[in-house]
This record gives structure tokens, sequence and C-alpha cells, in this order.
């Protein structure tokens, strides 16, 4: 076990690999990212994962842009030498009310003023991009053409690869049991490997950011919470290739599975919080109600298998990115309430810069944990969730 590093990031899924390889690349030197069981083994291992750009927070909406351009680079920069899927059949949110309407046009005037190519369509014209669609039970939809999704656990192997040939080095099958703070810093991490002296730790640790934070005394908010995706398996005939389509009254969602078949998703409002990750089917009942509405066809599917994951939900479902100020040297990048992969690239630049005392291209500050406590008007609301 390494004995000591200059920065210790706590957690190897799509996160805490981002941040290694930038930091990696900036020549910060001894990066060791810790991982308590394989990479990508969490949340990041799942199959698909959207990007896209389609927010109402300016700040979101800056965070997905800087993630698209980096994701489309992937293989030049970090230089992976695998793709990660990526398909860019852009994000359709099917808007069943005229105040769903209003909501979205006023998201898509910030997007448009920030480059994104989004607009709001005829039910008719997203019945053409989404054959599944009935348009008799939509208002109008949102659609960018530039989103889409890609391969999470591609990525997070991609941006590791990268990073340990810059010098960066990962422990698998360690978990932190404890961080030592004295004097208001940051010392060192104790782990089941042993103890690691560091001045710098970044808790990239998703679900369990809560119980890391606390380890060193800082509060990070974060509940996990279950969520589950149905495969079908190949289909017949051969599934249209459709945008990621999702009914924002119902969160109902589905795509192409790259493999003949739909991946089908719903946020279940039933769920409770908790660490629970096995897969089970009782989402799907109102998966069919919300599908018998929007898109029938898909409304008698099966889910031949499918996974449960866990999302890393903060009270306004907005990230968790910053300094502790209570304790130099504990940074943060968790909370994304299920929109971690697709701003993993922008983070990582921003905790390298961060780190290194360097202004990022956009501020987070209104991003930082300090925003729950106790004044309102510093929590980011975030229209655009699934």
């Amino acid at each position: 076990m390494v004995h000591s590093a200059e920065v210790v990031i706590v957690g190897g899924g799509v996160v805490g690999a981002s941040v290694a390889f930038h930091l990696a690349e900036a020549g910060v030197r001894d990066v060791l990212v810790l991982e308590r069981d394989e990479p990508a083994s969490g949340s990041s291992g799942k199959p698909i994962g959207g990007i896209r750009a389609q927010f109402s927070d300016p700040l979101n909406i800056r965070l997905g842009q800087r993630s698209l351009e980096a994701w489309r680079a992937f293989t030049t920069r970090p230089g992976a030498d695998i793709g990660i899927g990526i398909e860019s059949v852009g994000y359709l949110f099917l808007l069943g009310s005229e105040e769903e309407v209003e909501t979205f046009q006023q998201a898509v005037d910030v997007q448009n003023e920030l480059g994104v190519r989004s607009g709001i369509i005829t039910p008719r014209e997203a019945h053409e991009l989404c054959p599944y669609v009935d348009p008799r039970s939509v208002v109008a939809a949102a659609y960018s053409p530039d989103d889409g999704y890609a391969l999470p656990k591609a990525a997070v192997h991609g941006y590791l690869r990268a990073a340990r040939r810059l010098g960066a080095t990962l422990r698998t099958h360690c978990t932190v049991t404890g961080i030592d703070v004295d004097g208001g810093r940051v010392r060192a991490v104790r782990t089941t490997s042993g103890t690691v002296r560091t001045t710098a730790v970044v808790c990239a640790a998703g679900p369990w950011s809560a119980a890391v934070g606390a380890m060193a005394g800082v509060e990070l908010p974060v509940t996990p919470l279950r969520r589950q995706i149905g495969l079908t398996g190949p289909l017949s005939p051969v599934p249209p290739r459709v945008p990621f389509t999702l009914d924002f009254d119902s969160t109902l969602y589905f795509h192409n599975d790259g493999a003949g078949g739909l991946v089908l998703g719903l946020s279940d409002p039933r769920q409770e919080p908790g660490f629970g990750r096995e897969f089970s089917q009782e989402w799907l009942e109102p998966f069919r109600e919300a599908a018998a509405r929007r898109a029938p066809a898909l409304a008698g599917l099966e889910a031949r298998s499918g996974w449960a994951g866990l999302y890393e939900m903060t009270p306004d479902r907005n990230a968790l990115i910053g300094r502790a100020g209570e304790v130099s040297g504990f940074l943060y990048a968790t909370g994304f309430s299920g929109h971690g992969f697709l701003q993993a690239p922008a983070v990582g630049e921003i905790m390298r810069d961060l780190y290194l005392d360097r202004t990022p291209f956009i501020d987070v500050g209104p991003l930082s944990a300090a925003r729950f406590g106790g004044h309102a008007a510093g929590v980011r609301p975030e229209a655009h969730i699934i």
C-alpha cells in the first residue's frame, strides 16, 4: 500500500476517474484513487448513461455543454484506446400540459442564449422523431439534437487508464475507514489496507459521500436512492432509432440499447432512500401505466433483465462541488442526483483547478455544500430532473 500521496481521491467511479485524469495531466504527482470495490462497480457501471445540456439552471447547462465537447473528443483526450459508444440521438422531453411547456420554453430561451440547439416542437414532430409517441397525448415536446447517450463503464476505464499512464495510482478493494484532521487540515486517510499520509482529499464517493465527509467533520447532505432500468433484449421487428425519450410528468423514459432492443426506465416515487441495489420489477407497473398514455406500443413490453444502482441525491437535486470551508484540504464532487456521468468531464476540470488554485471555467460557488446551511436563497432548483 502507498503510504503517502499528494492527493487522495475517494471513489473509483466516473467522477473520481475524471478528477484523477485531470490532476495527473496537470502534473500533480502521487495521485491515489481509492475504490472500495472495482472501478465502475457503483452507479457508473450502468449500461448506458445520458449526456445532455438540456437543463434549466445555467450552471447545469454549461457543465453539460463542456462535458459533451469532452465526451466527443474522448479518444483524442484523454486518448483512451476504446470508444465510449456515443450516440447523438438527441433528448426528447414529452410535455403533457401548457404549464410544462411554459417551464421548458423558459429553459430553452436560456439554453439558446448559451448556444444549445434546443427548441419546442409540435406533437407531430415529436412522433416523427420517435414513432412510439402518441401525438394526441402530448401538448408539445422539447428537443435538442446534440444530446444522447454513451457507455459510462467504458468512460471510467478510459479515464483511469490514461491517469495511470500519467503516474496516478489506483487501489481497489480498499475501503476508507477514517480521515485524520489536525489543526483544521487533512493529514491522513485511514483504510483497510493501511494509512496514507496526505494533505488533500477529494470525496467522489457518490452515495457514500455523507459518511466520507463525516470522517473529516464535513457535512455533505447526500442520500442514496435506488433507481432501476429494464432491458428488453432484442426485439422483432428491430426498434427504430429514437431519441432518448422522456415523459416529464411521469418520468418514464426509453431509448435504444445498441443491441436491437430498448432500455426502459422510470423514477419510481414510491422508492424509499437506502443502499439496496437488488433489481426488482414493481416499478414496471407505473411505467406501463405511463406508457399506455404516451407510447402505447411499449406498455406490454417485458424487461427480460435489468439493473439497479444508486442515485446520490441532494435536497435540491443539484451537485455538491467545492472546497470545505471548515477543513483545509478536503474537496468534494458528489451529490449529482443522476447527472454525474454527463457532467464528469467538466467536473474533473473544475476539481483540478480548485486544487491548483486556478480559476475554473465557471464559478461553482453556488454548488457549495454550504448552500444548505439554513439559507433558502442559496438552494439551486433544477426543473429538468428525471
